[in-house]
């Protein structure tokens, strides 16, 4: 591949002549290449945490083996701000193409290495430690791989094409989530479900060394960012980027608009629409894991072609209004969304929910969200939620530990043997009938879904690009984009999982998003401000 963009010049303003087309697409294409490996090589254990949960830690409650499995997703989520400002610095200082070289080989080793750990049954407690310490390096490297793309294709666009340019990035992340639902279906696939569980799930990490080495080779063949190179020339170099980030009232100001007017939202958004969506489809309506992850594939493929098409929208029509209604349509709609999956992904419960009152009356309901229940209540409360049923809490009605009353009928302590017969006498279908699902409508659901994710992603990049100066780029937009990314969006899975199983309610989760969302589309109309076709040069 021919080297791009080698400039000089003698200030950011003046100093950067436009590039070929060619030259354009080949710029976007290398950056786009190893951010994809990248998202799918931290998407890869998303797409299987509810498998981890039984593989990485100790048995007792599959809840709380599914929710930790969570909290460890969410983990390299949470250091993602701290790899934003390491590797923001680098990016402002030393070069953007050295930044995210640096990224991905943290990346990919961390991957890689994750298909070698030793199970909980194997390894104990050292396992899951073992685990989330992989997932903290993934999420420091994360934290300055999306800068170091976006801005590197950003400073390589003309204005009026930045959004349609660096949506290409942002289609990165569901792309790369695409790949890893591919890879994972290919190996069950291929194999029984007691291989995959024994090695089988180690593949597609430990394919993360072939990724890595073409992510390397494609990336070494760019030249630096015209901006920063204008830069460099000038001697125009920011040489301390964090203080000159966060001393400037102005620009803590941006990000703080920026991050809860935008950002939280988008993410919450993000990660809803499809992480918890496929755990939605899995855990709570029982779909068989292959029907559901072809589900969510199809839909990823309708919807990606909308990344650019928002992006180009961006450029014509302005960046703010399309991000901010991507968050009102979530917040309007995740409910009868989410309601319909049900209905269409498995009737039969969807019925269930609507006529068979389910309630708990106990004492000792203390559930813990990591720990196997100990109390009878707590064994009830965890039994319905497995289930995928909705129940009612109530105050206790008698001296029993706990009493369950399934459509009118009262179950005195806790006997699974007798729940699972009382729920079938009541309706209860456990897994889909096949012939009941209906797969266009369910496909139709979750395409509208990742439309949403496209319609808020397309223009993000962009407008935090045009926010910040040059000199301070790297680290003012990587803070907030990871904090939302990693704080809000990241644990929104666990967040919403754990609502539920709090109150009982299958569809509780969603006001985790709804509300961050509603919230992003209040402060983000009332303090945004379009930047579309702003000079990123200075």
């Amino acid at each position: 591949m021919t080297n791009v963009a080698v400039h000089t010049g003698p200030d950011v303003a003046d100093g950067i002549p436009t590039i070929a087309k060619s030259k354009e697409r080949r710029v976007i294409l290398a950056a786009s290449i190893g951010a994809m490996f990248e998202w799918y090589d931290f998407f890869l254990y998303g797409s299987l945490a509810a498998f981890f949960g039984t593989l990485f830690f100790p048995q007792g409650s599959e809840t709380a083996g599914f929710l930790a499995s969570l909290a460890t997703f969410g983990a390299g989520f949470a250091v993602r701000p701290v790899g934003a400002i390491l590797f923001g610095r680098l990016g402002d200082t030393v070069g953007r193409k050295f930044t995210f070289l640096a990224t991905i080989v943290l990346m990919g080793g961390s991957t890689a290495a994750i298909g070698f750990i030793p199970t909980f049954e194997t390894w104990g407690w050292g396992a899951p430690v073992m685990l989330a310490t992989l997932r903290l390096l993934q999420g420091l490297a994360l934290g300055g791989e999306y800068g170091g793309a976006a801005i590197y294709v950003a400073e390589h666009a003309p204005n009026d094409r930045r959004g349609y340019q660096t949506s290409w990035i942002q289609t990165t992340a569901t792309l790369g989530f695409l790949i890893s639902l591919i890879v994972i279906l290919a190996c069950r696939l291929n194999m029984s479900s007691e291989q995959f569980t024994a090695w089988g799930w180690r593949i597609p990490f430990l394919a993360s060394l072939i990724l890595l080495a073409i992510s390397i080779y494609v990336r070494m063949q760019l030249s630096e960012s015209p901006v920063f190179q204008a830069m460099k020339d000038a001697k125009s170099l920011s040489k301390q980027p964090v203080r000159d980030s966060f001393t400037n009232i102005s620009n803590i100001g941006k990000m703080l608009v920026i991050l809860f007017g935008a950002h939280a939202g988008q993410s919450v958004v993000w990660y809803t629409c499809q992480f918890y969506a496929l755990f939605f489809l899995i855990n709570t309506l029982k779909l068989p894991f292959v029907d559901a992850y072809l589900a969510i594939a199809a839909a990823l493929v309708i919807g990606m072609p909308f990344f650019p098409i928002f992006g180009w929208l961006s450029d014509k029509l302005g960046r703010k209004w399309i991000i901010l209604a991507s968050c009102a349509l979530s917040t309007l709609t995740f409910f009868p969304i989410f309601e319909a999956l049900a209905s269409y992904g498995n009737p039969s419960l969807a019925e269930f929910q609507r006529t068979a009152d389910v309630r708990i009356a106990g004492r000792g309901c203390n559930f813990s969200l990591f720990a196997a229940p100990a109390t009878a209540c707590d064994k009830a409360r965890d039994f319905l939620i497995k289930s995928g049923i909705s129940y009612t809490i109530i105050p206790a009605v008698n001296a029993e530990e706990v009493t369950v009353m399934i459509a009118g009928k009262e179950l005195y302590g806790f006997d699974q043997a007798s729940y699972t017969k009382s729920l079938k006498e009541a309706g209860y279908p456990g897994t889909p009938d096949p012939s009941r699902v209906n797969k266009p409508a369910l496909i139709a659901l979750l395409a509208v879904l990742i439309i949403y994710v496209a319609m808020g992603y397309g223009p993000l990049a962009a407008y935090f690009v045009e926010l910040f100066p040059a000199r301070i780029r790297f680290t003012s937009m990587s803070l907030p984009y990871h904090i939302g990314s990693g704080w809000f969006g990241g644990f929104s899975p666990f967040i919403s999982a754990a609502l539920v199983v709090q109150t009982g309610n299958i569809f509780a989760g969603l006001w985790y998003p709804v509300v961050v969302a509603g919230a992003s589309v209040v402060i983000g109309g009332l303090l945004i401000r379009e930047t579309r076709q702003r000079d990123i040069r200075a």
